[in-house]
């Protein structure tokens, strides 16, 4: 499979928590929980633009990590969400969202438009769902 066809699985998992993000904008739905799918879209986007440039990327939650290895930038509140990754699952509380929900969805969805473009030029279908 070319990087196109192989990132194009990452994000079948991105738009699957991207559902899910938009399913539990509900306040009552606990930060934690949200931030966690949250962290994982843009952490499996991250990744999605390091195979992409056909590189293997790393076995790391590291947002911090997994950014110079995707050679693009995001906005700085998407790194915030880094906590959610482990400290929020395991820590005591609590863990507020850097932003409002439906901002940092806006920002997520931004990022995966971004990343679906690049597919398209490098040669790949984009999958809508």
């Amino acid at each position: 499979m070319s990087p196109a066809e192989d990132v194009l699985l990452l994000l079948g998992l991105v738009r699957r928590h991207l559902r899910a993000l938009e399913q539990t904008l509900n306040p009552d739905y606990p930060d934690e929980d949200w931030g966690f799918t949250a962290q994982q879209v843009i952490e499996k986007i991250l990744k999605g633009w390091i195979v992409l440039a056909d590189q293997r990327p790393p076995h790391t939650h590291e947002l911090e990590q997994l950014l110079p290895l995707a050679q693009v930038t995001i906005p700085p509140m998407l790194l915030k969400l880094q906590v959610f990754a482990v400290e929020a699952r395991y820590e005591e509380g609590p863990f507020p969202l850097p932003a409002p929900r439906g901002d940092l969805l806006a920002l997520l969805q931004a990022e995966l438009k971004r990343l679906d473009q690049a597919i398209v030029t490098a040669g790949g279908s984009a999958a809508q769902g």
